[in-house]
């Protein structure tokens, strides 16, 4: 037989031997369990898509700066829950991230080391704590308190703003988005500072060594090495805050309204699905329901991806200080 012919054999067999080995089949299976994720995403997607053709079909883009939402007359539009969504969102970051920042700095830079482990477990019990219980304590707590001296207190020194005026239920707005930033502290802290401790104790030194304070230290360089990573915790949080559902329901008010006030009740992308699914008996009004969770889905996916890339960069550019 030619030379080439046992060649060919010996080549085949260490092939087939590569592929019974223990290394190439456990890849394999990881790499299908990673392909799982990914195409549970696309599976999510694609049926929420599919779902929503009706709604898609009848008010196209019309449907994402439509203000009424009537199942009576079959007129769906998304723009109040958007709005409510956003708005709340930003009213729970405006609140959390200074907190969240001072939290993250006290226990990665200024804590004793007896109080550090302590403090840095509660804040990661926090985020564990189920959304309905933070619902329930803002119901009973949070908004007669919001009621009886926060929106007063605000009315009367800033009720010049169309943003202060309005009843004073308690429930609304405000309250939403106070919630809201309660619980997105947890996660906006704890990742700031694991990514605070991240940043070399060289970057310390050298701040110390050329006379600057703490602070100084800290503001030149802690947050200049680490200020992408916290945009990505920031992110994050704002991720929680776009999909959370219960807590919200049980103190925003839940009317598809667009108000300046933040007083106003409004309505979630996430509170409006939770509430009226069961109720939903027509086809349209279903598809208009799933078109809101399309879009909710589509933004907070875009928003984890982008966190995700500028925590990723951080911790390649921390990995190339290393070396």
């Amino acid at each position: 037989m030619p030379h080439s012919f046992f060649l060919f054999r010996k080549i085949k067999l260490k092939k087939i031997k590569r592929i019974l080995s223990g290394d190439f089949i456990f890849k394999n299976i990881t790499l299908i369990f990673a392909l799982f994720v990914l195409s549970l995403a696309i599976l999510v997607f694609y049926e929420l898509y599919s779902r929503s053709q009706l709604s898609i079909n009848k008010f196209g883009l019309g449907f994402l700066f439509g203000r009424e939402w009537d199942p009576v007359q079959g007129i769906f539009g998304a723009l109040p829950f958007i709005y409510g969504t956003v708005t709340s969102s930003i009213i729970a970051l405006m609140i959390a991230v200074p907190i969240s920042l001072g939290i993250a700095i006290y226990l990665s830079e200024l804590a004793p080391g007896y109080l550090r482990s302590p403090l840095s477990f509660m804040v990661e019990l926090l985020a564990a704590v189920p959304s309905v219980v933070y619902g329930l304590w803002g119901l009973f707590v949070m908004v007669p308190w919001i009621r009886d001296y926060l929106q007063p207190f605000l009315e009367s020194i800033l009720g010049f703003l169309p943003f202060f005026q309005g009843p004073k239920f308690g429930i609304g707005m405000l309250a939403g988005g106070i919630i809201l930033a309660i619980m997105i502290i947890p996660t906006i802290s704890a990742v700031s500072r694991e990514v605070m401790l991240a940043v070399p104790n060289a970057q310390r030194e050298a701040a110390f060594a050329i006379g600057a304070t703490r602070w100084e230290m800290i503001r030149v360089s802690v947050f200049k090495y680490a200020k992408t990573g916290i945009i990505g915790a920031i992110l994050l949080g704002l991720g929680r805050a776009l999909g959370e559902t219960m807590a919200v329901i049980m103190v925003i008010g839940n009317r598809p309204n667009i108000s300046l006030s933040l007083f106003e009740p409004a309505y979630t992308m996430s509170g409006v699905i939770a509430s009226e699914y069961v109720e939903a008996t027509q086809e349209l009004y279903l598809s208009a329901l799933i078109e809101i969770g399309l879009l909710l889905f589509i933004i907070t996916l875009l928003m984890n991806i982008f966190a995700r890339l500028l925590v990723w960069r951080m911790m390649k550019i921390f990995r190339g200080a290393k070396e």
